[in-house]
């Protein structure tokens, strides 16, 4: 009984105990020392990072200008260690609110990629990670505005 309710790997779901596992949903503080968004200082992120490798992120900026969420996927890369890519889109907003009456709105202006190297604590309750943000124009070429932060999570639950 006790190895059945125990921390140990669970082959019937693939997943190891929480001390070593990213999958779940984590909030986030992000903070970045460099580029487009260093001015930002109330950055928050929000994840699920599912079983198999999937994940998906948005954060409180997400409507300024309005963005979908992020996807991408992760990893593990060592013990408590993990790296997360992941992209979203870009928009443009209207050149004046005569454009958004004639049927226009807020168009693609391309997308920005990030890599996160995640460090799970001890419990597996929290990680710290360091950030690396890209940003691309609409044909994929690299613009100005990326840059690099750190963050701190906490794993969400009752």
């Amino acid at each position: 009984m006790a190895t059945a309710c125990g921390d140990a790997y669970s082959p019937l779901t693939g997943a190891s105990s929480e001390h070593d596992n990213l999958v779940g949903a984590w909030r986030s503080q992000i903070r970045f020392s460099s580029g487009a968004l260093v001015e930002i200082k109330d950055l928050e992120f929000m994840y699920v990072f599912n079983a198999g490798g999937t994940m998906t992120e948005s954060s409180n900026y997400d409507g300024a200008p309005p963005v979908p969420p992020a996807y991408g996927v992760w990893r593990k890369s060592g013990p408590r260690e993990f790296e997360a890519k992941y992209t979203f889109f870009v928009t443009k907003a209207p050149g004046s609110f005569e454009d958004i009456a004639k049927g226009g709105g807020w168009f693609p202006a391309g997308h920005g990629d990030l890599i996160e190297q995640i460090t799970l604590s001890d419990d597996g309750k929290s990680y710290k990670s360091t950030i690396t943000y890209a940003a691309f124009d609409q044909t994929g070429e690299p613009v100005e505005g990326g840059g690099e932060g750190n963050g701190e999570g906490i794993r969400m639950g009752f």
